[in-house]
């Protein structure tokens, strides 16, 4: 059976950001989910690309950010429940460290990806984005 992708509004995307380096973004196992793809198939397609993800687009955490990121998840009462990156990388979690999108990368992402889910999502949020930035990108 096909499973429906899960709708996404603006607080929930909201949760999901994180601010890393002084900048706020987004992981790619959440920006797969947002788009319906495989953190995998995402991840894949970044590196066929590489050259449409400089730096300020996108970037690989450290070990020492990953390690921030999972106590303030694991302290935050947000009710966010991040499996993949809560168990880290041991077995059983994820093998590689994530991937943090800024907003730019995030919409670069999209037109890499070219799932008719990824576009359709992004069109409309490319003018949030930009106009108000709180929507997106809390």
């Amino acid at each position: 059976m096909n499973k429906k992708p899960e709708r996404y509004d603006a607080q929930r995307i909201e949760n999901m950001v994180l601010t890393v380096r002084g900048q706020k973004v987004i992981l790619d196992a959440d920006l797969a989910r947002i788009y319906a793809v495989s953190t995998k198939r995402l991840n894949e397609q970044i590196r066929r690309n590489t050259e449409r993800f400089p730096p300020d687009f996108a970037f690989i955490l450290i070990n020492q950010e990953v390690k921030n990121l999972k106590s303030q998840i694991a302290t935050s009462s947000s009710g966010l429940t991040r499996s993949q990156f809560a168990t880290g990388l041991t077995h059983g979690g994820r093998r590689k460290l994530p991937m943090a999108f800024t907003e730019h990368g995030a919409i670069m992402a999209a037109n890499v990806l070219n799932s008719p889910r990824a576009v359709k999502i992004s069109f409309p949020l490319q003018p949030v984005i930009s106009l108000d930035k709180k929507c997106f990108w809390a």
